[in-house]
C-alpha cells in the first residue's frame, strides 16, 4: 500500500492516531511521532481529505535505525546507487500531477534545514528530474523532494531517514496568516474535538480573523456561527471574509461581555475559541476568565460543549467554575509555547 508522511502540531499524537483510523479502514500506522505519523493507506492522496495536517508527503523510502552523522547523505548515495529505486519508489517519483512542473530538493535534520555536500545535492538532482520529467527551480519550486532525518527513542523505533515528495502546495501557515490568527489545521481540529455536527448553533467570543467559523462553517455544516471580535483590524477581515453568507453567520464587533444583550440565552450548542492568552494580546483584566466563563454559562445549552485553545497553566484551570466539567485537556506546542486544548462540558 502507498506510504505517507503527515506533519501535525506537536502533541496531537493521540487525536491524530483516532482521525487516521476513523477515517481510513484499511490505514495501517506505522509510526506514530510527536509531530508526526507514518501510514498506509489504498486510498488516493486527493481522496484523503484530511484537514488536520500542515503536509502530507509521498513517501520513497525509509531508512530505519539512521546514524545521527551524515545519515542523510548516506540515503541519498543508497538512491544514487541504484538501492532506492524499487518499483513502488519510482512510482511515487514519476507520478506527478499537471500542477508539478518543478522542483527542489530540501534536506532536513531534526526538524532544522541541515547542509549536505553540493557535489551530492547536484547528483540527486539530475537523477530525480531524469526520473520525474520535473525540472530543478530552487527558488519557487511547485513541490519539494525532502532527505528527513529524526532522532527518536528506542521504543518508538530509533532514529530514521526518510526520503519522500511534497504534495501538498501552498506556502507555509507563518508567511500567509495574521499574526495570531490560528492555523487551518488547528482550526479544524478544535471544532472537531467540540463534535460539531449538522443543526448546531456555534460560538466563537474572539474570533479573530475567523479561522474557527471558517472551518465550522467549511467543513461541519453547522446550522448557525456567532463569532465575535472588538478588534478592528480584525473584524474588518473577517466581514470580508464572510460577507457572502446570508442568515448562517452572524457577526458582532463589541466586547464578549456585550454578547448576552445580543444573543438568546441557553441557544448555543457549542462554543470553539482561542481567547486571548498572552501570545500575541496582553490581558489587563485579572478578572478575564471569570467573564469568559460566565459568558459560556449565559449563552450555552444544558450538556452544551466548549473547547478553548489556551497556556497550559494552573492558573486557568483553577478559574473554571463548577458548573463546567473538564473533559480533557490536550497539551501542545503552538508557535514554540506551551498551550492546551481544553474540553469542557456544561453540568446540567
Amino acid at each position: 500500500m502507498p506510504l505517507f508522511y503527515a506533519a501535525f502540531i506537536p502533541g496531537l499524537q493521540n487525536f491524530i492516531a483516532e482521525t487516521v483510523k476513523e477515517r481510513l479502514a484499511d490505514a495501517v500506522i506505522h509510526k506514530l511521532l510527536d509531530g508526526a505519523v507514518l501510514f498506509e493507506t489504498e486510498t488516493s492522496y486527493d481522496k484523503l481529505n484530511f484537514f488536520c495536517f500542515n503536509n502530507i508527503f509521498a513517501v520513497i523510502s525509509v531508512m530505519e535505525n539512521a546514524e545521527s552523522s551524515n545519515a542523510v547523505e548516506r540515503h541519498i548515495g543508497a538512491f544514487l546507487n541504484g538501492g532506492e529505486k524499487t518499483p513502488a519508489a519510482l512510482e511515487v517519483i514519476s507520478n506527478n500531477s499537471k500542477n508539478f512542473r518543478t522542483f527542489r530538493i530540501v534536506v532536513s535534520g531534526e526538524n532544522k534545514p541541515a547542509a549536505i555536500d553540493e557535489k551530492l545535492r547536484m547528483e540527486a538532482e539530475k537523477l530525480i528530474s531524469r526520473l520525474s520529467g520535473l525540472k530543478v527551480n530552487r527558488a519557487l519550486p511547485d513541490t519539494e523532494f525532502w532527505f528527513l532525518f529524526r532522532r527518536e527513542e528506542k521504543e518508538r523505533g530509533g532514529n530514521i531517514s526518510i526520503f519522500m515528495k511534497r504534495l501538498t502546495i501552498r506556502s507555509s501557515w507563518e508567511k500567509t496568516l495574521h499574526k495570531g490568527e490560528l492555523p487551518p489545521p488547528l482550526a479544524w481540529t478544535l471544532c472537531r474535538l467540540a463534535r460539531l455536527s449538522h443543526g448546531d448553533t456555534v460560538l466563537d467570543p474572539f474570533c479573530g480573523y475567523g479561522s474557527i467559523p471558517e472551518e465550522a462553517m467549511k467543513h461541519f455544516h453547522i446550522t448557525k456561527f456567532i463569532a465575535c471580535d472588538n478588534d478592528k483590524k480584525a473584524a474588518s477581515c473577517t466581514n470580508a471574509r464572510f460577507k457572502k453568507r446570508k442568515g448562517d453567520f452572524i457577526f458582532h464587533q463589541v466586547d464578549f461581555e456585550e454578547l448576552p444583550s445580543l444573543t438568546a440565552e441557553k441557544s448555543v450548542d457549542a462554543v470553539v475559541t482561542d481567547p486571548p492568552w498572552g501570545q500575541y494580546r496582553k490581558i489587563e483584566d485579572g478578572t478575564f476568565h471569570k467573564k469568559m466563563f460566565d459568558v459560556f454559562k449565559k449563552l450555552l445549552k444544558e450538556g452544551g460543549r466548549a473547547v478553548v485553545l489556551y497556556a497550559n497553566d494552573d492558573s486557568f484551570k483553577k478559574a473554571v467554575p463548577g458548573c463546567f466539567k473538564l473533559e480533557g485537556s490536550i497539551p501542545i506546542l503552538l508557535s514554540g509555547r506551551k498551550a492546551a486544548v481544553y474540553q469542557f462540558s456544561l453540568l446540567k
